[in-house]
């Protein structure tokens, strides 16, 4: 993988060109010193970050009392 330095500036006012190159991973500089790291995702990742996020909506819509019953999920699906 191709690693290429760049600015904070310049970084946050073309991050969508940034975003488009494929297989370059970037160091964000400030004042010469690096502060950020910027990777592409793999496949997995990917995945795994959405599964996290998913099991953080869930886990949150239980606090808040928004369940279904076994029954209530067998009905919508058509089970019952």
């Amino acid at each position: 993988m191709i690693t290429k330095l760049i600015g904070v500036k310049d970084f946050r006012q073309n991050l969508a060109r940034y975003s488009r190159r494929q297989g370059l991973r970037y160091i964000i500089m400030s004042r010469n010193q690096p502060i950020l790291e910027v990777k592409p995702l793999s496949k997995k990742e990917a995945v795994l970050a959405k599964l996290e996020a998913d099991i953080a909506e869930a886990r949150a819509d239980v606090k808040a009392g928004r369940v279904f019953t076994l029954e209530e999920v067998e009905k919508k699906l058509g089970l019952k």
